[in-house]
Parts: structure tokens; C-alpha cells; sequence
């Protein structure tokens, strides 16, 4: 079977969900992207959609889907508005994913239900001096009688404006210098969530800084081993690339969608645009990149289940990489389509160009995707490494 095949079940999954995207998310756009704000309205849809809780088990209340499921729902959603694409992103590719994996019982029977039944996540791991380089961060983990209490500050965290539950990663005094993960309730003392940040792109996608001001977390919201998370970010940010990558496809699939069928609908000297060559063979080519994007995305799922560590960190960059590419220069092609239609808000495309932008900055900007497949590349002693 090729590797973009999909069973009866996942098939059935992305049409439900292509559905809701074209039906519940579609008419509110616009207006999400003129406000700076997901809709209240669509965040409460979310869940009986079972787009808040894509992985959980169904014993937890979630949909009891696997890691396929949630990329294709992300890549759907995203081939309408990719901003509620990130916001399902975070919450099942990172925080959900994270608890899951590495949660203790009563941490999943704790926050599972309510991940899958409304609670909204956001994980804080950027500073304002620890982006790319995400790992020197300087905010501590201050131990005390209970648990602990942590002091920083955390910069451009999605989806913290309508969180509940914050997933930080914190150094704990003491901890020969690794990172701890902690579970943190946004009515924790001490947490604060400043305003959302103004942006090019993805704009109903909330980007907040986050305050942490001597916040008291007990032991039991550790997530992990005490000093021990550096792994556990980094193998959270592989299945969060591959939410990227699959947002930036499904990205890239919108903006072809809608430079096709706009190249077919107008016509000049006589005929529709699509005759052309110089109209139709860039969307061939696109075409072609897109299912390449698309091929390398499904094929990192096989990967993260059955491949070694460095084959995770390989191919999650890869994928992530790959995506980028191709979601922008789908959207820049989408515009110069559409001519100066393309230019105005009166077409999704112009959305779509903003859009497409941060694919190559957030979650590795593309020059840490090349670190890590040149890393790997130089570790292989010449060798191919796959």
C-alpha cells in the first residue's frame, strides 16, 4: 500500500473533520483574523468534534485515535485556517501528546478527561534568550517543603490566552542543570499571561509572554524524572514538528486549491488562465512538492513508531523542513494566480501568504532544521545514515 494510504477509519476521520473545517471554520476566518482571536463559539465545537482530544483513550473521555489521526486533522483544519490548525496542534501534538507518553497514572486520570473535554494546553518552553537555542533557558525551579517554586519568564507561548493548563520547563536547583517539566494550573499564584502579541500571521493563534512569579507546584506535577526533561522536550518537539509539517501541508494544499480553481474560473483573451503554461506548470510543480511533503509527513509517523532516536530527530526535521518550503512558495504562487485579486483581503490567499511565513520560524527555524540533518549527517562518518 503506498504510504499515504489511508484505512477505512482514517479516512473516515479526515472526511469528518474536512467537513467541520468547511463548515464550521470557513465562515468565521475572516472575522478571526480581523479580531486576533479564535471564535468561543468554535473553541466549544471543538470538543464534541473530538478535536481536543484527538489521542486520548476513549477510557479518559478523548477520541481514542493515534498519532496519523491528529496530523490529519491538523492538515485539514489547516487547509482553511491554519491559525485553529496550530491551536489543535498544541494541544494534541504537544500537550496532550507529552502527558500521555510520559504522565504517571494520576497525572492522565488527573488531566486527560479535561484535555479531551475543553481544558486547553500550552506548552512554555521559549525565552526571550532561549529561542532556537531552547534549551538555555534561565528559568528556575526553586525547591521548597511541597514541591517547588518557579521564577521566569516564558515568551511566545501559543495558545496561552486560552489555556488552563500550561506544561513549563524549569531548571530545579540542584539538578546537575536539566530541565524538569512541570504541569501547571493557569490559577496557580504567581502565573500571569500578558496580552497576546501582534502578528504577520496565524493571528486568531494566541502568542503570549507568561509570567512566573514564585508559582507553587507540588511534586505529583512533575511530568517526568526531576532534572531529567531534556529528552522529554525533545521528544515532545519531534511529534510537535511533525504537527507543524502537517499544518504547513495542509497550508500549501489550501493555497493550490484555490489558485487552481481560480485559474480555471478566469479567463482572458478568450480562454481560462489554466491554459497557459506559464499559469499551469507552477501549479504542476507545486502539486508535485506538495505530495512529496506529504509522502516524507506519513512516512515519519512509521518512523517515530519504529525507527531509533536519531531516525526520530532526522526525519521530524526533514519533514519540518520540507513542509515550509513548500507551504510558502505554494502561497507566494497562489497570489501572483489571482493577480491582483490575490493581493486583497477579498481572497483567502493573501491570508494564506501571511500565514505561510512563521512555517519556516516556530517550532526550529529552518537553519536548526539543517543543525540537526547535518549533525546527523557528520555523525554517520559519511554514511547514510537511513
Amino acid at each position: 500500500m503506498p504510504v499515504t494510504a489511508l484505512s477505512e477509519r482514517h479516512a473516515a476521520w479526515r472526511d469528518a473533520v474536512r467537513d467541520f473545517a468547511e463548515t464550521e471554520v470557513r465562515p468565521l476566518v475572516g472575522e478571526m483574523d480581523a479580531a486576533s482571536a479564535l471564535d468561543p463559539t468554535l473553541l466549544k465545537k471543538l470538543v464534541p468534534a473530538g478535536l481536543m482530544g484527538i489521542e486520548v483513550p476513549r477510557a479518559y473521555g478523548g477520541a481514542g485515535h493515534d498519532l496519523l489521526a491528529v496530523l490529519i486533522a491538523i492538515e485539514e483544519l489547516a487547509a482553511v485556517d491554519p491559525a485553529v490548525a496550530v491551536f489543535v496542534d498544541v494541544q494534541n501534538a504537544l500537550v496532550a501528546s507529552a502527558v500521555l507518553r510520559h504522565g504517571t497514572g494520576d497525572q492522565k486520570r488527573r488531566y486527560l478527561p479535561r484535555l479531551a473535554t475543553g481544558l486547553a494546553g500550552a506548552y512554555a518552553i521559549s525565552e526571550e534568550q532561549a529561542g532556537s537555542d531552547a534549551f538555555a533557558l534561565s528559568t528556575r525551579a526553586e525547591a521548597d517543603g511541597r514541591g517547588y517554586l518557579l521564577h521566569g519568564r516564558k515568551c511566545w507561548t501559543t495558545s496561552a490566552a486560552e489555556a488552563g493548563l500550561f506544561l513549563v520547563f524549569a531548571r530545579v536547583d540542584g539538578a546537575s542543570g536539566g530541565l524538569t517539566a512541570f504541569l501547571v494550573d493557569r490559577d496557580s499564584p504567581g502565573l500571569t499571561v500578558g496580552p497576546p502579541k501582534a502578528k504577520l500571521g496565524i493571528r486568531a493563534s494566541s502568542t503570549c509572554d507568561v509570567r512566573l512569579d514564585g508559582v507553587p507546584v507540588g511534586r505529583e506535577n512533575v511530568l517526568g524524572r526531576v532534572g531529567a526533561a531534556d529528552l522529554l522536550a525533545m521528544e515532545t518537539l519531534n511529534i510537535g514538528k511533525l504537527g507543524i509539517a502537517a499544518q504547513l501541508v495542509g497550508l500549501a494544499r489550501g493555497a493550490l486549491h484555490e489558485a487552481l480553481t481560480y485559474a480555471q474560473r478566469r479567463e482572458q483573451f478568450g480562454e481560462a488562465i489554466v491554459s497557459y503554461q506559464g499559469v499551469l506548470f507552477p501549479l504542476a510543480r507545486l502539486a508535485a512538492e506538495l505530495e512529496a511533503a506529504r509522502v516524507l509527513l506519513y512516512d515519519a509517523v512509521r518512523v517515530l513508531h519504529h525507527g531509533t532516536a536519531t531516525d526520530r530527530l532526522r526525519v521530524s526535521a526533514m519533514a519540518k523542513y520540507l513542509a515550509s518550503e513548500v507551504a510558502e512558495r505554494a502561497a507566494s504562487q497562489a497570489v501572483e494566480t489571482l493577480g491582483g485579486n490575490g493581493f486583497t483581503t477579498a481572497h483567502p490567499v493573501e491570508k494564506l501568504y501571511r500565514d505561510a511565513k512563521v512555517g519556516k520560524i516556530y517550532e526550529g527555524t529552518s537553519n536548526i532544521q539543517f543543525r540537526t540533518i547535518g549533525a546527523i549527517l557528520v555523525g554517520a562518518g559519511g554514511e547514510r545514515p537511513w
